[in-house]
């Protein structure tokens, strides 16, 4: 039989324990796989626990009992949160991402695996509390910040359809007017991508009038679904009356002046 050392154990565990957040993992994995006593995979998890709390990587809870075991819980911390964020935003604050008709260019940003699961981690931060059942976006945007989403909540990715697909089967189609431009569009969503009466949170990249965002809760309604939370990576200042009332936002987009070549844009700090 094969003796793990215990820095080969740690290693393994974190590894492990990254790939399936807020997932309650037995010990018992554990110990069958490194022959090793309960008490000595215990230790090995507080060691990592404490890592993991000093260095701001998530949280591990431990639960006790014949069923219990943990849950990694990915966190970011305040510092940590506000400096990414800062970051994202000097990113798009450059004048050449002004595009005619005073729209910006963020799809290398939004596209950027780092960025989007950094974006990921914060948005399931704030809603693993509300213990959602799927993460739902509306293409195509908001899909890598929602698929980050959902893989840090560990949860299925729901997305609705901008028009319909004949290949989605039997679909819930619902007319909606965005809330800028006051255009009629359609989207959809198959009657197999979501259960009836499930819980889940909307995440988006971009919210002005919340147009888009109010025709989500609309359709998922039909699904008797419970919005229990809506996310964007950005609102802007104006117009200051969403038509959505609750929403978690990342960044303010405060103004785009395509005469001065100037975007104001700031994070939402920690307070």
């Amino acid at each position: 039989m094969e003796k793990w050392r215990r820095t080969e154990r740690i290693t393994v565990i974190t590894k492990y324990i990254l790939d399936r957040p807020n997932e309650l993992i037995s010990l018992n994995n554990f110990t069958e796989l490194f022959q090793a006593a309960k008490s000595s995979i215990s230790e090995d998890i507080s060691i990592v626990r404490d890592v993991f709390q000093q260095f701001g990587f998530g949280r591990i809870e431990t639960l006790a009992g014949a069923g219990g075991g943990m849950i990694y819980f990915p966190q970011i911390s305040g510092k940590n949160r506000d400096d990414f964020l800062k970051e994202v935003a000097f990113k798009i604050a450059n004048p050449n991402r002004i595009l005619p008709g005073g729209f910006l260019y963020m799809t290398d940003i939004i596209f950027d695996a780092r960025t989007a699961q950094k974006v990921g981690e914060i948005f399931a931060q704030h809603f693993a509390a509300m213990e959602p059942q799927y993460v739902v976006t509306i293409e195509t945007k908001g899909i890598p910040l929602a698929l980050m989403t959902a893989k840090a909540l560990n949860r299925p990715l729901v997305i609705i359809r901008d028009g319909s697909r004949v290949t989605e089967g039997s679909a819930v189609s619902l007319n909606y007017v965005t809330g800028s431009s006051r255009q009629i569009r359609t989207m959809s969503l198959s009657r197999r991508a979501l259960p009836i009466e499930s819980r889940v949170v909307i995440v988006d990249d971009f919210m002005k009038a919340g147009g888009t965002a109010k025709g989500m809760v609309e359709l998922l309604l039909e699904f008797k679904s419970e919005v229990l939370g809506i996310g964007v990576l950005i609102d802007t200042k104006t117009p200051e009356k969403k038509l959505v009332e609750e929403y978690y936002s990342l960044l303010k987009l405060e103004e785009v002046n395509e005469e001065k070549k100037q975007i104001l844009i700031e994070p939402y700090l920690v307070k």
